[in-house]
């Protein structure tokens, strides 16, 4: 039998068994996971952070609450879960430009953050982990980490396009990688969940402007 990662559903559930700290046991159901990921994310909206419990969750996902604690030992665990399968919808299409990726990803990264569940959510578990270094470092690897692939595709793009030098150094542009993420997730962050402004399309092609070209070509 080979040991490569087999493709489709089975390659999402190896990723989440991942996430979960690679407990064994029965075999899992995608079916299951999935409807016990909505539930969770139905419940933060309608009782948000405090009052969201692995009974109701469970309750909701109609399985047993034991269920759950086979696959997520906690909480924190079960919502960042949650909300990092939102976030592995975002694609980064190509659009002919390297400003036009950026905008793209930018008004789509915006829209996902509009959702009355992924705002709940995501501001939740930022919030609980301020004092949390286990929930912290849970973010940085379900859900930065695996995200910071959009700019590794945009800039291979960019660079196969021309529009951007080859980088020889890999440390380098590991720690390029991670500023153009910082910038680009802090801007939209801040400006839909904390400003509460809207992320337009001028908005957007504003921000790729200073973003790809610096302070003096955002005058006009």
């Amino acid at each position: 039998m080979s040991s490569s990662t087999p493709p489709g559903p089975c390659r999402a559930r190896g990723a989440l068994r991942a996430r979960t700290g690679g407990r064994t046991g029965r075999p899992r159901s995608a079916e299951a996971d999935a409807a016990i990921l909505a539930a969770t994310r139905a419940s933060l909206v309608e009782l948000g952070w405090s009052k969201l419990t692995m009974g109701d969750v469970a309750h909701r996902a109609g399985v047993a609450k034991t269920t759950l604690y086979r696959r997520w030992a906690n909480k924190n665990e079960l919502v960042v879960d949650a909300v990092a399968v939102l976030f592995d919808a975002l694609e980064l299409p190509d659009r002919g430009s390297l400003a036009a990726d950026v905008e793209g990803v930018v008004l789509q990264f915006a829209e996902l953050l509009a959702q009355p569940e992924t705002k709940t959510a995501l501001m939740g578990v930022v919030a609980e982990s301020t004092g949390d270094d286990a929930l912290r470092t849970r973010i940085r690897a379900a859900i930065v980490e695996r995200q910071k692939r959009l700019v590794v595709d945009g800039r291979r793009r960019a660079q196969a396009r021309g529009e951007l030098p080859l980088e020889e150094d890999p440390e380098a542009a590991a720690r390029n990688t991670d500023l153009v993420f910082d910038v680009v997730a802090g801007a939209v962050v801040h400006r839909t969940l904390v400003s509460a402004e809207p992320v337009d399309e001028d908005w957007a092609r504003r921000f790729t402007v200073l973003l790809l070209c610096g302070l003096g070509a955002i005058s006009s």
